[in-house]
């Protein structure tokens, strides 16, 4: 309810009324001044589109001047000709800095992490964190769209206190968040920036019609989920046992994690025997590490379940085999 309040609070800096928009979302104005109030998605999309139109305004007062209906549907056209997603994000947030300059917000890669960073020139005042998550979930929501992939976040942070709704970025930003940061951010593996732009304009045309459940909800179909698990059963073998434990490594549910493989051509089976496989043949070759090592450093719970495993790779035993491999 904390950003309804803020919408309610820019209604007030205008001298307008919220009552239309609060109906239309079905939101008594006795509940907004409630600190512990909770609506859901569909409310928040009503009442964001309602008070988005009768202000003009689709920060809805986050900036020094509106940003009249229709500005982020510009943004988001202006970058649709980007042939990658990275290309599309910088082009997104410069071409941002055009319509107000109260933030300013780049693109940045360091390593394997790419960040959105959002930092202010002006201080939004109240509004401030309606403002940083605004802009934010807007950024990552058509991000995901344009490549038609979910983008897990691996971090965000926040220049402000732990708000007293904090329990909701668990539901706003997968991944750890951090607060009373220097500035504003969402981490994400910067292998999604190079993934094509999936959409073409009728796909735009259509996601303008509707384009709130891009911010308000999170994008499900992710299509990066066999790398992101070869990774992880790559560097945490022995955190990756079964479908229960990866899949809360990677912040999904184990029906999703199968689900979503299934989507993909794979299967987690399939994944995992390849890159043990790879793992265990890497140090048979290249170690003199005892058989028992091996099995351990390549995902195996014990020394047995791995013989059996490599037998029906390749046929032989993994002494047999490195045995074969030295000669």
């Amino acid at each position: 309810m904390a950003f309804v309040r803020a919408m309610v609070s820019a209604y007030g800096a205008r001298g307008m009324d919220p009552a239309q928009a609060l109906a239309s979302a079905q939101i008594p104005p006795e509940e907004v001044r409630k600190a512990d109030t909770r609506i859901t998605a569909a409310q928040m999309e009503a009442v964001s589109d309602a008070a988005m139109r009768e202000l003009d305004d689709e920060a809805l007062g986050c900036f020094t001047r509106p940003l009249p209906w229709g500005s982020y549907g510009m943004l988001a056209r202006a970058s649709l000709s980007a042939p990658t997603l990275g290309m599309a994000l910088r082009r997104w947030c410069r071409h941002h800095g055009l319509l107000t300059d109260d933030v300013a917000l780049s693109l940045e890669t360091a390593g394997e992490r790419a960040r959105i960073v959002m930092r202010p020139h002006r201080h939004p005042g109240p509004l401030a964190e309606f403002c940083v998550v605004s802009v934010l979930r807007n950024v990552h929501g058509l991000a995901s769209w344009y490549v038609d992939s979910r983008i897990p976040l691996q971090g965000a942070r926040f220049p402000y206190a732990p708000p007293v709704h904090v329990d909701a970025y668990r539901v706003l930003f997968d991944g750890p968040t951090a607060f009373e940061a220097d500035d504003a951010a969402i981490e994400f593996d910067a292998r999604y920036l190079a993934l094509p732009v999936r959409r073409d304009e009728t796909a735009m045309n259509q996601m303008l019609q509707r384009a709130l459940p891009l911010t308000v909800r999170s994008y499900r179909r992710d299509r990066l989920l066999v790398q992101r698990v070869r990774q992880a059963l790559a560097s945490q073998p022995l955190d990756t046992h079964n479908a229960d434990d990866l899949a809360a490594l990677l912040n999904v549910s184990a029906r999703t994690l199968h689900r979503q493989l299934k989507d993909e051509g794979a299967s987690l089976q399939a994944l995992k025997d390849e890159v043990r496989r790879q793992r265990a043949t890497e140090l048979l070759l290249r170690t003199r590490r005892p058989i028992k090592q091996v099995a351990q450093a390549s995902g195996f719970q014990n020394e047995k379940s791995f013989i059996r495993a490599f037998r029906g790779w390749t046929g032989r035993s993994p002494g047999e085999w490195r045995g074969e491999q030295v000669a």
